[in-house]
């Protein structure tokens, strides 16, 4: 895939089905309740209805796609976690056994990690072998990422996100792996919202003064370096991200082309939701955000994107864990959705919907 072709595929991404989402709204407003009793969760589930083009929402089947790579700006000393950590992780999340398992069991959903870019020469046992490299480069010295490597990993996430529709798969839930893609998500950040480091740069899994300091220096003096601008989206990503965040930007563009909501997780997919939206403004209406989380600078990307995360627990886990945690919200709204009483059937008179003026 080159660049054209990239571009034709964005173009011809539509906006969501408004029929659909207002059938979807007209029965919310006949289920025997307040109307907008559920708040955001009606919300959340009439945009779904846009995104799938029907006016009963479906959510299940569904997985959570976990890219995992590395990130050469680990060299800098950026982390306290070795960056053996990343494949250990990767192959934890094979075995069933890490913290996204275990709410990926409690809410019902497929894990499937993809090695797009782990230092190990091979992959662990269990994980998708999509390697496109070894890890990304040290955005210090060169780009992080080549030209045709950055394609690879995008082309990489939309074929992932097709590949899920023709297996029946209803919502994609996006996570990542990698020590030191918090580094390079915050120099993203930074660039493309025109914001200082230390405005959008937060502690990772977890900093000392000194080694935050250094992280911010890296930050400041690698987007010298790069010398990139906000306005060439796909040239940031080259000189900065990784091949998860890579990855994550297709796996959005994916959600707008074959029809699949996409819910975000932490700073790592708010950052590649910020590029695909750069790409294609019409993309935000096809994701779903989770949570706030700590990391400053999803705020500020939420913000842009238009988008209100309904969970505020200052989650930083990362790995989709904000994103699992959504879901059994959506879980029980759609109940209601699907099981409820209207109010013809007790007999009432249905509240109205007033505008607002």
């Amino acid at each position: 895939m080159n660049r054209e072709i990239l571009d034709a595929h964005l173009t011809a991404i539509a906006g969501l089905d408004g029929e659909a989402m207002k059938g979807c709204q007209r029965a919310w407003d006949a289920i025997a309740k307040p109307i907008a009793g559920l708040g955001k969760l009606e919300e959340i589930l009439v945009q779904i209805a846009g995104i799938q083009r029907f006016a009963t929402p479906r959510i299940s089947p569904r997985r959570l796609l976990i890219f995992c790579a590395d990130n050469g700006i680990y060299e800098e000393g950026v982390s306290q976690t070795a960056q053996e950590v990343t494949a250990l992780v990767s192959g934890n999340f094979a075995k069933g056994i890490t913290c996204a398992n275990i709410l990926a069991r409690g809410c019902q959903t497929d894990v499937l990690p993809v090695d797009v870019g782990i230092a190990c020469e091979g992959t662990p046992k269990g994980v998708l072998r999509k390697k496109i490299a070894r890890g990304s480069k040290n955005f210090l010295a060169e780009d992080a990422l080549g030209e045709e490597e950055m394609l690879a990993a995008v082309k990489l996430g939309i074929d992932l996100v097709r590949e899920q529709k023709e297996k029946g798969i209803f919502l994609i839930a996006a996570g990542e792996m990698g020590i030191g893609n918090t580094t390079t998500s915050a120099a993203l950040a930074s660039v493309l919202l025109e914001k200082p480091p230390e405005t959008v740069t937060g502690r990772g899994a977890g900093l000392s003064d000194e080694a935050y300091a250094r992280k911010l220096s890296i930050i400041e003096r690698g987007i010298k370096n790069r010398r990139v601008k906000k306005s060439m989206p796909l040239d940031v990503l080259k000189a900065l991200g990784g091949f998860d965040i890579a990855a994550l930007v297709g796996v959005m563009i994916g959600g707008g082309m074959y029809c699949i909501p996409i819910v975000l997780d932490g700073l790592i997919t708010a950052v590649a939701a910020l590029i695909a939206f750069r790409l294609q403004p019409r993309l935000s209406g096809y994701m779903i955000p989770s949570h706030l989380g700590k990391e400053p600078a999803i705020a500020y990307i939420m913000e842009e994107l238009g988008l209100a995360p309904i969970l505020h627990g200052e989650f930083c886990l990362g790995e989709g864990t904000g994103a699992l945690l959504l879901l059994p919200l959506l879980d029980r709204a759609l109940e209601v959705y699907l099981e409820h009483n209207t109010f013809l059937d007790i007999g009432l008179s249905p509240y109205e919907r007033f505008e607002k003026k």
